[in-house]
């Protein structure tokens, strides 16, 4: 019996088939039997007997994934799919069903040394088995064809998709159905589509050029292409991997178990999610691609590679869809019928990049059959978003101390003075160039230094000070950002001014209060951080800019964000990377750059980000939607997204933010240990991480107060829900829950009660050392 029916897919770009199919059955064939995958040469347990190698028909897959890549290049990329699902089931059954992950790591570990990246690295091993025989083959064949910088991104992705497969085997093995946040994340290291996507350039010939590689346009059609193929494949295997597998890592799953829904419903929300990333993809291409090619002055040559990459992975994306209607792998008795795809042409409909006129539809509306505008759905609408009916603000509770500085009262002082000296509270200079963004009062309200204070309550004065400062300053952008360029809707004079402001012209004087402050800060900083500080504070800063341009075009567009992208670019517009650097300059001395930039790290950072973004998103929602106008919303991008109404949506951020924080203490307490042994890290190092890690939940905690404290995000008095929100900050935020007793440090946790964030009304913070009450003022 069928857990729930298929639903109806968006299905914009039809699917061809390529005409050498038949030959690359046949070649693939013999290849399988020469690396020991079929036939009685295989060595260890049989994973494919030949019947079921041919139902699976892995030719076909490449046939309509590739409808015109040539035959030796058919042939190649076919091969490579032959072998990723051998490994995929031979690690199925030789690892996941009997919880082997000891053994797991020994067969992982030795899959890298075959696939050598550099000129002059040490042969590879003997192959002992069809999984690593294949690999070292298809490598041989594969590298020669493409550029050094492709071969070491093509060498991530297959580590990626090989080592994370250790990922899925512990989750299971704990019985743990991931967050949906941590979900998509992580599937697109296991799911493999980023390698898809990869050799989608082999099987095009169109090598995606290195120095826009890494830009943010390329790197968001990968992942929402490869959202969208792992989105679709869950759907398709929900029930043979759930019933038969005992698998959790399931996109069906963990949104059934989320939002507590049954199977059906959390597949069709599964569809609507495939449905808005394909859309993400589409909004992309047309609004983004144009743009990067005239920042970075791409040739007509590497223009017409990233538009034939971008096509290709377009056709990857229908006949991936038209394979899983086939191939006996997945659950879809009749459904290619019910579908009228038993027969699919070869060339069908308008096809590629600058057809998109004819389906225009497609940027901003449902497909057929589903939820038309204005009732609710995924679709990153071209419509304002929903009215809000208010909400009473969930309760926010964190399992930490909450510590104040005791130099906040000198702190305060100095903060005014600062944004005095800078103009931030009287315009700083006269004319439009310059709005007066801030008042005193406005100011004092806010209480910006007490947000040093609470998130830093152990920095020393010279250091508070510069802390605070970036903080102020990083405010004061933020608002004169939304008035000088939001409000208008200016995006070439956003564009502009960012750039001058990351790299002002020799001898140009600051101009306005923004400027000012980040000429002072810099000054300062750069006697204060390291080389490689400042480099990774000045990255962080360009991050956070691109992030407001981003939110900026989406004004234009009048476009509420996909969720994903929305929950990713998120952590860049909230400035996340900005305060792990300033955390990083305060306690991270020590620690080895491989730690920090480890799969556990980064892990635990955007689990920190995306914390204190959203609960930000639900302090302020008041002021982005109803006095800035702006869409940039966790609760709008879920009420548009599931149709529901604004309580159900601030409900539902609030359970992710429970789900973050719940992550991060999960890689806190399991991993990093983990991390620690495997870099060797002495009794310092170790104690230098666990002193990070305690740093980002104080910066938590004290962030928590402040935001349910200050005035920057209070309603103004009589207004409409302001009693039910300020009835909810009051109940459930005004500090952090002390601690559990106990034992501190990495690997504690067992010595410990289990964790879940406590639902009590916590008690007012304390000084880090021992101090009388927090002094009175603004925003206590």
């Amino acid at each position: 019996m069928r857990p729930f029916e298929l639903p109806e897919f968006y299905l914009p770009h039809p699917a061809r088939l390529n005409p050498r199919v038949e030959a690359a059955r046949a070649r693939s064939r013999r290849w399988a039997h020469d690396m020991g995958i079929l036939g009685p040469d295989a060595t260890g347990p049989e994973v494919w007997s030949e019947d079921e190698y041919d139902a699976h028909d892995y030719a076909l897959l490449t046939a309509y994934t590739h409808p015109e890549a040539p035959g030796s290049l058919l042939d190649l990329v076919t091969d490579w799919y032959v072998w990723v699902f051998y490994f995929d089931d031979h690690f199925l059954e030789r690892y996941k069903r009997p919880r082997d992950l000891a053994g797991a790591e020994r067969h992982l570990a030795r899959l890298p040394a075959f696939m050598p990246v550099e000129a002059g690295s040490p042969p590879p091993p003997e192959p002992a088995n069809p999984v690593e025989r294949g690999l070292a083959d298809l490598w041989e064949r594969t590298v020669p064809l493409m550029s050094p910088q492709w071969r070491a991104r093509f060498a991530e992705s297959t580590r990626n998709l090989l080592q994370e497969s250790a990922w899925e085997l512990a989750g299971i093995d704990e019985g743990r159905v991931p967050n949906p946040i941590d979900y998509v994340h992580m599937r697109r290291k296991v799911g493999g589509a980023p390698w898809s996507a990869d050799l989608v350039e082999v099987a095009a010939g169109a090598e995606v050029p290195a120095r826009v590689a890494g830009t943010r346009p390329l790197q968001v059609l990968k992942d929402a292409f490869s959202d969208a193929v792992h989105l679709r494949n869950d759907i398709f295997s929900y029930q043979r991997e759930t019933e038969q597998e005992g698998e959790v890592n399931n996109g069906v799953l963990v949104l059934e178990r989320f939002l507590g829904t049954e199977p059906q419903r959390a597949a069709e929300i599964t569809n609507d999610l495939l449905t808005s990333r394909m859309q993400q993809f589409e909004n992309t291409a047309v609004t983004e691609l144009p743009m990067l090619f005239e920042e970075h002055g791409l040739d007509a040559g590497e223009r017409l590679a990233v538009l034939r990459y971008a096509r290709g992975l377009q056709d990857w994306q229908s006949g991936g869809h038209a394979w899983h209607l086939r191939s006996s792998r997945y659950m879809n008795e009749g459904a290619a019928r019910r579908r009228g795809l038993a027969g699919i042409p070869e060339i069908a409909g308008l096809l590629g990049l600058g057809t998109s006129a004819v389906r225009i539809r497609s940027l901003a509306g449902p497909p057929s059959g589903l939820r038309p505008p204005g009732t609710g759905g995924p679709f990153p609408g071209a419509a304002p978003p929903p009215a809000s009916d208010g909400f009473t603000m969930p309760e926010f509770t964190l399992p930490y101390e909450t510590l104040v500085n005791p130099r906040v009262a000198g702190l305060r002082a100095h903060v005014a003075a600062w944004a005095r000296e800078m103009g931030m509270l009287d315009g700083g200079a006269s004319g439009p160039s310059a709005p007066a963004v801030w008042t005193p009062d406005a100011f004092d309200a806010a209480d910006y230094a007490m947000f040093a204070a609470l998130t830093h309550p152990d920095a020393p004065g010279p250091e508070l000070e510069l802390i605070a400062d970036w903080h102020v300053w990083r405010y004061h952008f933020d608002d004169f950002f939304a008035e000088r360029f939001k409000r208008p809707r200016d995006l070439p004079g956003a564009r502009a001014y960012t750039a001058r402001l990351l790299a002002p012209p020799p001898g140009a004087e600051p101009s306005d209060p923004v400027q000012r402050g980040l000429a002072d800060l810099r000054a300062r900083t750069a006697a204060a951080m390291s080389e490689d500080e400042r480099a990774g504070l000045a990255e962080a800063l360009r991050q956070l800019t691109d992030s407001w341009l981003w939110e900026l075009a989406g004004l234009l567009q009048n476009r509420v964000p996909d969720p994903v992208d929305y929950v990713e670019m998120r952590r860049r517009t909230s400035g996340a990377a900005f305060t792990a650097g300033l955390l990083r300059h305060a306690l991270a001395d020590g620690l080895p750059d491989a730690v920090l930039s480890s799969t556990p790290m980064e892990a635990l950072r955007d689990s920190f980000a995306d914390i204190g973004g959203l609960r930000n998103d639900l302090l302020s929602f008041h002021k982005e939607t109803e006095v800035e106008g702006v869409h940039d919303n966790g609760v709008v991008a879920v009420q548009r997204f599931l149709g529901c109404g604004t309580q159900r949506a601030a409900d539902i951020v609030a359970d992710l933010i429970e789900a973050r924080v719940r992550q991060f203490e999960r890689t806190a307490e399991a991993d990093l240990p983990v991390l620690a042994a495997e870099h060797g890290l002495d009794a310092a190092a170790r104690a230098a991480l666990a002193r990070y890690v305690q740093a980002m939940r104080r910066w938590m905690a004290g962030d928590l107060h402040w935001s349910t404290t200050t005035g920057r995000y209070a309603r103004p008095a009589g207004t409409a829900d302001a009693a039910s929100a300020g009835k909810g900050a009051a109940s459930a935020g005004l500090a952090a829950v002390r601690a559990p007793s106990g034992p501190s440090g990495l690997g504690t946790s067992a010595a410990r009660a289990p964790f879940r964030p406590a639902r009590a009304r916590p008690a007012p913070p304390r000084h880090s050392q021992t101090q009388p009450a927090i002094p009175g003022g603004s925003g206590t």
